[in-house]
């Protein structure tokens, strides 16, 4: 039955904002009216949807990694104390406190009480992960909608979604899910296994963590790779880059593709617009680079609050040179949505300035992004200076690439431009 659920959502190609707004209503009854809620859910949804109530959740939750609790035998007392743990290490905290250090958060949390992210309890001095196995979007996208324009340009990719995310970001698209909990959404089990065998099905050759924050579900995700990987699929995570180094680390050795929302240039704007720190986003990016996983970063410009010349500026001198020139950067537009409908679209001609700043300071693969038909949207050889992948909207349309190099002048692209293999 789980499986059914899943792969009809599939093939009925669901589009994702429908499904965001549908549920989002069943979720705002279903603190009205909670028993009945699940019924009707379902009844709309033409039996998709397998609901659960909230007892039954956390009763399948799933173990997670990353916690460190003050039973934890041996535990090393500065990892949740700071540089002055008490004097005594065995002092009575009264109840079993768990210390998440999935993400930069490293969320303090009593018993039965979550983290941040809503996704992760603890339940008789566990952690337990409460979305493993649990996506409430699923949708098969083209790749360039993540977006990545340099891994496997036009494949398609079967992406997915559970609820949650760490940070708070006032512009986010995707807040019905984001910002949600669990139990917000009447969805069934589904094995890792089915994801992998859904995309090996359809020959869909990327399987896409994407829409909420997927470290959330970063066990969930670990799983499916690695079965995806053994079918020859690729994995790829859309990530805003707040994971603790070790998880990041884990994910690396699973992950073909990385693309990091590098939110501004800016503690501030990352404090007060998104609700956390600029710092391990930063260190994040240093560390996919470092391990050669294909990275690509996307900076949503937000009129008034990150498009200063300035900020713009210092961020293209950073990642050049802190990653290096070849790493592509996504200058993507703004539309106004969630808390932030006050403010205008961006500018073109902000994109377009922050473009020609990435030229200007060397960086080889610059775009410009949510503008339809832009000339920015395309990939230009960084030798010869002619296009090499026309795009229209999300889509390729032309390619002049040989072996992964310019058709024109034999430069090599940067890039991942062959399926994955299969490894053991």
């Amino acid at each position: 039955m789980a499986d059914w659920t899943f792969e009809a959502d599939i093939d009925a190609a669901l589009s994702r904002r429908a499904f965001l707004g549908r549920s989002l209503k069943w979720a705002s009854l279903a603190l009205l009216c909670p028993t009945s809620i699940r019924a009707s859910a379902a009844a709309e949804q033409g039996g998709r949807s397998e609901a659960e109530p909230r007892l039954a959740l956390v009763e399948r939750a799933h173990p997670a990694r990353y916690w460190v609790s003050t039973a934890t035998a041996g535990a090393d007392c500065s990892r949740c104390h700071g540089t002055e743990p008490p004097a005594d290490p065995d002092h009575d905290h009264g109840q079993v406190f768990i210390r998440c250090e999935l993400c930069a958060r490293q969320c303090m949390i009593g018993e039965g009480e979550r983290g941040a992210c809503r996704t992760r309890i603890n339940l008789g001095g566990r952690l337990l992960s409460l979305v493993y196995g649990r996506p409430v979007s699923v949708h098969i996208d083209p790749i360039e909608k993540k977006p990545f324009y340099h891994f496997m340009p036009g494949a398609q990719a079967l992406s997915l979604a559970t609820t949650g995310c760490p940070l708070s970001c006032r512009f986010c698209q995707n807040w019905q899910i984001s910002q949600a909990r669990p139990e917000d959404y009447a969805v069934g089990y589904t094995p890792p296994g089915a994801v992998a065998r859904a995309a090996a099905d359809r020959q869909v050759p990327v399987i896409a963590y994407t829409y909420n924050e997927p470290t959330v579900f970063a066990e969930y995700m670990m799983d499916i790779a690695r079965i995806g990987r053994q079918q020859g699929l690729c994995s790829v995570m859309v990530s805003c880059g707040y994971a603790n180094p070790k998880p990041m680390a884990d994910l690396c050795d699973v992950l073909d593709a990385v693309k990091i929302d590098l939110k501004g240039y800016s503690p501030d704007f990352y404090r007060t617009v998104c609700g956390g720190d600029l710092a391990p986003v930063l260190a994040n990016i240093q560390r996919i680079a470092r391990r050669g996983v294909h990275l690509e970063i996307v900076n949503l410009v937000v009129p008034t609050l990150n498009d200063s010349d300035r900020m713009l500026d210092v961020l293209v001198r950073w990642v050049v040179g802190e990653v290096g020139p070849d790493v592509p950067v996504h200058f993507t537009r703004f539309h106004p949505d969630y808390q932030m409908r006050n403010l205008p679209p961006t500018p073109v001609s902000t994109l377009e300035r922050a473009y020609e700043a990435a030229k200007r300071h060397g960086m080889n693969y610059p775009y410009v992004g949510n503008v339809p038909g832009h000339p920015g949207n395309h990939t230009y050889c960084p030798g010869c200076g002619k296009m090499v992948i026309r795009r229209n909207g999300f889509f390729v349309t032309e390619t002049a690439l040989k072996d992964g190099a310019c058709g024109f002048c034999g430069r090599p692209i940067v890039g991942v431009f062959k399926p994955c293999r299969g490894k053991g």
